[in-house]
């Protein structure tokens, strides 16, 4: 089979994640360049010597031979690369959240508009889990009737706190902020879930636990917050760092058909969770990404109608969930044209980024966010129109 060719833009951590999972999936998969300040974590991944290493993505794509540009980078690098890919003639893959600021925003559904915005994929990997499917499921054949509200969180360990508050990740003009890097997955899922947009926010947070009075006393304490390292932009303490994102935060928000969600996320959790609960006319689904089970139970009889438990799945609770594997699976088979559309699209993808960035402009303003005006802005550019990413609801 012809080699499958891939330009990347900046080879860290999840880059090499993503990128491991669709080599396994599709053989044929090759690097054949890279643009990266730092390309010395490419030699866990193959042989640096048939890659082609530059210090500009520009460059690279000037001089290179690719299918693919897979962008990888910070995200405030994300738009310029994938214009440059756009404008190169390739398809790109992006991993989220694609943008960082509005500004962004309007920018790349410009140019998505006049290129194609099925060109662009995104890793918003979420809609790829076995629960979601199992869930959209017992949502299709009624098992909860019509939607009227649910509540979810985000909850995660000190170590994976302590990452984000010494990571890049921890500057917004970097990042785009914790609720747009982190919650851009569980934004997305529940949108696609309600088949509806968010339509005005509310939200409270700030900074409780990362501060320099809370800082641990034991030595083993400290090094908890430091177990996952950083490599760009890195900062040694966690409790005493130039961070402006929050460790703490609280969303309410309703959509446009109605329906009303309560969102929290902590980055100080001892017990990790990633919990859903749906409440219908007819019933009610419950589960955890990170527990491992799904729970849909009948309004009237409590009858349990659903009861899944992935925990005996060695996958299901690794590399969000079992997510990262079947998003691999998915795009070798939508790059070698055996699959048409992909769970998510960049549409997507801009939709979930516009609703954390209006959840984060609530809590600054301290005051109610009305999104209507963004998505009468985001829908002047009929990016659905043009976008083959979005799977039909069967």
């Amino acid at each position: 089979m012809k080699d499958f060719r891939i330009a990347v833009s900046g080879f860290g951590k999840r880059s090499h994640k993503v990128l491991s999972y669709l080599r396994e999936a599709m053989p044929e998969m090759r690097i054949v360049a890279l643009a990266d300040p730092d390309p010395s974590r490419l030699a866990d991944f193959c042989d640096p010597s048939e890659v082609a290493i530059y210090d500009d993505t520009d460059k690279m794509l000037a001089n290179s031979s690719a299918d693919l540009l897979f962008v990888g980078s910070p995200n405030h690098l994300h738009i310029s690369q994938i214009r440059s890919g756009l404008e190169a003639g390739l398809q790109v893959f992006s991993e989220k959240p694609v943008v960082t600021t509005l500004d962004d925003t309007w920018k790349l559904a410009k140019l998505l508009a006049e290129h194609g915005a099925h060109r662009v994929m995104v890793g918003l990997v979420l809609r790829y889990s076995e629960q979601m499917g199992d869930l959209r499921h017992a949502i299709a054949t009624g098992h909860l009737g019509r939607i009227v509200s649910l509540e979810a969180n985000e909850h995660i360990e000190p170590q994976h706190g302590g990452f984000f508050m010494r990571d890049w990740r921890r500057k917004s003009e970097w990042s785009g902020g914790y609720m747009l890097e982190k919650c851009c997955h569980d934004l997305d899922i529940y949108s696609w879930l309600l088949k509806s947009r968010p339509l005005r926010v509310a939200s409270f947070g700030g900074r409780g636990t990362f501060l320099s009075e809370n800082r641990p006393i034991e030595a083993d304490h400290r090094s908890l917050y430091h177990q996952t390292q950083s490599h760009w932009q890195s900062a040694d303490d966690p409790f005493e760092t130039d961070a402006d994102i929050i460790d703490h935060q609280t969303a309410i928000l309703t959509y446009e058909n109605g329906v009303s969600m309560s969102f929290h996320t902590n980055l100080n959790a001892p017990d990790e969770s990633r919990h859903f609960c749906l409440i219908g006319t007819e019933g009610m689904a419950e589960g955890d990404f990170q527990r491992g089970y799904l729970h849909v139970t009948d309004a009237r009889s409590k009858q349990r109608l659903v009861d899944r438990d992935y925990t005996g799945d060695p996958n299901a609770l690794v590399d969000h969930y079992g997510a990262d594997r079947k998003m691999a699976d998915e795009l070798a088979r939508f790059f070698r044209g055996q699959l048409s559309v992909l769970p998510v699209s960049i549409v997507d993808a801009l939709e979930a980024g516009v609703a954390a960035m209006a959840i984060e402009e609530a809590r600054r303003r301290g005051t109610v966010v009305d999104l209507q005006p963004y998505w009468d802005q985001l829908d002047k550019f009929d990016l659905r129109a043009v976008s083959s990413g979005r799977m039909s609801v069967s």
